[in-house]
């Protein structure tokens, strides 16, 4: 197992004060900022000044204070130099990949990925920017190396991949990445504290914030971390993706975020140690469930290998139900019946998610890709909450297993 703990590095970066002396940080809610000397401008646009250089900061899409700040407590937990905060985790994505790619440059793509960066890779970026993308298991390595071409700058992978809970063998990729001169680019979405790729050979982390980080389901957010110069590169004036595209955070939601970030920790561990319990007894009563916490998981021992030991195995689990008609069923029983969650999209929050994934957050795939990718009609991924108590929520689990029955 990995010995970095995601959470002393962010309890030592985030031991410091606010502007005014506050135990947090300041709200810095301008869009522009001034400069005492007129002669300082012009050495911010042309790079020689900024956040670390001179602590000058030029405009809010640029670099904001509240939004830098995250980005280095995102990056703290990542064990990264740097990190910068985004309006959306998709615009973390494609902002990162038109960094690394140029016009007719190539991407290699785990198959199994959420339907937004599948349409992406595979649909908006040839189209409008000629960059290509080749999809193939993320847990099969062979199978990525053969893709790899003379122009493919970055393999792109899941750590554990949605909705089919694989896990991408890190540093394997990120050797392979490596010898054919390419960058590892890992969404760590599903595994936040859990597994830092960045200690295990991946060049770049993306994530949505809007799952685990953030936790209650009310903000829409994103982030990148890697080297300081990448970040740098990303917010530069005249070629920086960040920069230019404009997905710009709101500071208030940057702050917003931070305060939820100090009991990540502790959300994620409750959240594995739940599902951990739901999937054994429902591998014990016989029905078909994914979760990479099972020794009988396929990708067991690389979660073993690469985990950070204390967060637990993660908070997402999947139950095959069979067909698309069964899975709505069931769905419906836990919701509408007895209250065990709600039917919606997204992930990570308090209370249970659960949707369909064929049908909605993977209907991006077509038929074919769904099933290259071992995504069933009735699969129903679920993001096990934290509210009311463990027995209570498996009694109701129960009850609607026992109620729509075997196929």
């Amino acid at each position: 197992m990995s010995t970095h703990d995601p959470n002393e590095s962010l309890a030592a970066m985030r031991h410091e004060f606010g502007e005014h002396g506050g135990v947090n940080m300041s709200i810095e809610a301008s869009t522009t900022f001034t400069v005492m000397h007129a002669d300082i401008m012009p050495e911010i646009f042309h790079g020689q000044r900024g956040p670390e250089k001179g602590g000058c900061y030029l405009y809010g899409r640029h670099f904001n204070p509240t939004v830098y700040v995250l980005g280095h407590q995102i990056a703290s937990i990542e064990g990264a130099q740097a990190g910068y905060a985004t309006s959306s985790g998709m615009g973390a994505i494609a902002a990162t990949i038109l960094q690394v790619c140029n016009a007719g440059d190539h991407i290699v793509s785990g198959n199994t990925i959420y339907g937004g960066t599948f349409a992406l890779l595979n649909e908006y970026l040839p189209l409008k920017a000629g960059v290509k993308a080749t999809f193939a298991p993320t847990h099969d390595v062979h199978a990525i190396e053969r893709a790899m071409t003379p122009r493919t700058r970055a393999i792109y992978v899941e750590t554990i991949t949605n909705p089919t809970l694989r896990v991408a063998d890190i540093p394997t990729l990120a050797a392979v990445a490596h010898a054919h001169g390419a960058l590892l680019i890992v969404d760590n979405t599903f595994a936040p504290m859990i597994v830092s790729p960045l200690k295990h050979g991946a060049d770049i982390v993306v994530h949505s914030l809007t799952k685990f980080m953030n936790g209650a389901s009310d903000i829409i957010a994103g982030a990148v971390v890697g080297s300081s110069d990448f970040i740098s590169s990303m917010m530069d004036l005249h070629t920086g993706s960040l920069m230019l595209l404009g997905p710009t955070m709101d500071p208030r939601m940057a702050f917003e975020i931070s305060l939820r970030l100090p009991h990540l920790g502790l959300r994620m561990g409750e959240h594995g140690r739940r599902a951990l319990v739901f999937a054994q007894r429902l591998t014990e009563l016989g029905w078909a469930v994914g979760y990479p916490g099972l020794r009988t998981h396929p990708d067991h021992a690389v979660f073993n290998r690469i985990r950070n030991e204390g967060y637990g195995m993660g908070g997402v689990l999947t139950i095959d139900l069979g067909t698309q008609q069964r899975a709505e069923q069931f769905m419906e029983l836990l919701q509408n019946d007895l209250r065990f969650g709600y039917m919606a999209v997204s992930l990570g929050y308090f209370d249970t998610l659960m949707s369909c994934s064929a049908a909605s957050t993977s209907s991006e795939l077509n038929d074919e890709a769904q099933h290259a990718a071992g995504i069933s009609p009735g699969l129903v991924r679920m993001s096990l909450g934290i509210s009311g108590s463990l027995e209570q929520r498996w009694s109701q689990l129960e009850q609607a297993l026992h109620r729509v029955g075997r196929a």
